[in-house]
């Protein structure tokens, strides 16, 4: 693991691996009566916010607040920023205070970059996503989600998603989610097609390591997950189709639709879902629907980024005997890693 986690194409095989691996035995940590380990206490996460956001900040938050780490919420409305404060000073003032990670959400692309690479502070940097860039622990949580329904929680340990086929529809262009998932999903094996209208494909996507298709229905097959994605009004400064109804007819997955799809296929969204546009209810509340299990297992995602860039480990390929999880903890009946053991033994 490297010192930031900014961008999902800065994480290898092993990397991704090492992470998906490690969220496995901290979704374990979940399943006991008391979901709490000592590993980062004493430590102080701070969640710097200047977008709004339900899911990923609570998902920091509990993430943190699990691994026994202080946690300081900071919203940029009703802050000092409103009154003209720069990140700068914004990140000096985290600095004083002592902040040993920074989870970072901000508006402008490049932000967490800036934050990790100016100086400013000592602590891990963590892009909880930076405008139309990337998201990089929501796409390690979707292949968490992936991993788990696709090959099984324990089967999956140690394995990627080589030779899956994913399917991610929707709006492109302003989807950090979408870049994220690119990166990751390839490299950890998966084959990637991207689905849109003409108007929402991202100029140079034929750069990036994945298919782009037009038709929907045409790749539906040969899916063994359907990401579908948000169209992004607040980020739109033009009209990119000609009404809701048609991207809802050309776009949208219904029952219909998901009836086409292989019967181990999964759908996914990052969520905020807009029920009746890029997904119907019918898809939205079914079985094979992950909405849900992708909430809590961005828990167990944030929890494995927080404890690897916090608890010392040097790479994926050379893991510290004296921080990595005891796999014979896993093993135990309660599943949990060697620190939560010494803990419910003193």
């Amino acid at each position: 693991m490297k010192r930031h986690l900014i961008s999902a194409a800065d994480l290898t095989r092993d990397d991704a691996v090492l992470i998906l691996d490690t969220a496995e035995e901290m979704a374990r940590v979940a399943d006991r009566p008391i979901k709490k380990l000592p590993t980062l206490r004493g430590r102080t996460v701070v969640n710097l916010f200047f977008e709004d956001s339900t899911r990923t900040r609570i998902s920091f938050e509990a993430a943190a607040k699990r691994l026994s780490a202080d946690v300081i919420n900071f919203s940029a409305k009703g802050s000092s920023v409103s009154k003209g404060e720069s990140l700068k000073d914004t990140a000096l003032t985290l600095e004083a205070m002592g902040a040993d990670a920074v989870v970072i959400r901000h508006g402008a692309s490049g932000a967490p970059y800036r934050l990790a690479t100016s100086g400013w502070i000592d602590g891990a940097v963590v892009n909880a996503g930076d405008g139309t860039h990337e998201h990089p622990t929501q796409a390690l949580l979707d292949a968490f989600t992936m991993r788990r329904r696709l090959v099984g929680a324990d089967a999956g340990l140690g394995k990627d998603l080589d030779g899956r086929r994913i399917t991610i529809v929707g709006d492109i262009l302003h989807s950090r989610v979408a870049r994220s998932n690119v990166h990751l999903l390839t490299t950890l094996g998966a084959h990637v097609t991207l689905v849109a209208p003409p108007t929402l494909v991202p100029v140079g996507v034929e750069q990036w390591p994945c298919d782009v298709s037009y038709s929907l229905d045409e790749v539906l097959p040969q899916s063994d997950a359907v990401m579908m994605l948000r169209v992004q009004r607040e980020r739109m400064n033009a009209a990119y189709f000609p009404t809701e109804r048609e991207y809802s007819r050309r776009y949208g997955l219904d029952g219909e639709r998901m009836a086409r799809m292989p019967e181990h296929a999964v759908v996914m969204h990052p969520g905020p879902m807009v029920r009746g546009m890029e997904i119907t209810a019918e898809v939205a509340d079914s079985d094979r629907c992950t909405v849900v299990e992708q909430v809590a297992n961005g828990v167990s995602i944030r929890m494995a980024v927080l404890y690897l860039l916090l608890g010392g480990y040097e790479s994926a390929a050379h893991p510290s005997p004296t921080t990595t999880l005891d796999r014979s903890a896993a093993r135990l009946p309660a599943g949990t890693p060697t620190a939560a053991r010494t803990e419910e033994n003193k």
